[in-house]
């Protein structure tokens, strides 16, 4: 993925992201409900912090802890709480054995996954804990569908397998990994409003052989009738297959 225009998606984004992220919410308290029974935490990290939500869960749990936030986009970082990082988590400014959690809610999707969980088992203190949500393969099934074969650019996101997780985790030495996926459907009234949703929360069409023009009116309207097709009673549905990770870090 093109780390600059994710960086500059997301920045455009942070004005617009809370009133869209609903989903980024749920996952959040999903990852915060499958966390290992509450321990004493003095240092927590929200890597990829985005605007803050899943912070302020983690101060609700340990509210004497030093929480860091660090994102690389800084309009993200405008409204959280804490000590504020601008930095790419796969390369943190940060010294080892420090954190007692590592948390990281719908971030590593738009990174290269073994370096963001080497990244996390460096900065872990021993006994740390690891928890982090992302998108799988799974995701955005219907929007893959309605754009198959238009051309040949591509015009939805694709994400990595659970396994990648798995593996990055087995590489770093990390320990009592669990892994668990979770399908959320979210509907929206048209195919109009889920691509202004995805815009909003600055996931729309980042990475490569991005399509470089719009779309002819022929095209577009072919795509959006695959989608009509898939109208429900709530609306036309859009599938995100969440991964919720956790693991920890041997003790010395």
């Amino acid at each position: 993925m093109n780390k600059r225009a994710i960086r500059e998606s997301f920045d455009r984004a942070a004005a617009s992201y809370d009133s869209v992220a609903g989903l980024q919410r749920q996952v959040c308290e999903l990852l915060d409900a499958v966390l290992p029974a509450p321990t004493l935490a003095s240092s927590v990290l929200d890597a990829g912090c985005g605007t803050g939500y899943g912070l302020r869960l983690l101060a609700a749990r340990w509210p004497a802890a030093r929480l860091v936030a660090a994102d690389f986009a800084r309009g993200m970082l405008k409204n959280t709480e804490g000590d504020r990082i601008c930095a790419d988590i796969e390369a943190l400014p940060l010294p080892a054995n420090t954190f007692d959690l590592y948390w990281s809610s719908l971030s590593i999707q738009w990174c290269d996954t073994q370096r963001v969980i080497a990244e996390a088992a460096r900065v872990l203190a021993p006994g740390g804990v690891l928890a982090v949500s992302s998108l799988g393969a799974g995701t955005l099934t219907e929007l893959h569908s309605a754009f198959a074969g238009v051309d040949q650019h591509r015009h939805v996101l694709e994400f990595s397998p659970e396994k990648a997780i798995a593996e990055a985790c087995a590489a770093t030495g990390l320990r009592n990994v669990t892994l668990e996926t979770r399908s959320i459907r979210r509907f929206h009234p048209d195919l109009k409003a889920l691509l202004r949703a995805l815009k909003s929360l600055g996931a729309n069409q980042v990475g490569a052989n991005r399509r470089p023009g719009l779309f002819g009116r022929q095209i577009w309207q072919a795509v959006e009738t695959r989608y009509e097709s898939l109208r429900e009673a709530d609306g036309l549905p859009a599938t995100y297959e969440v991964i919720l990770c956790t693991a920890s870090k041997r003790t010395l």
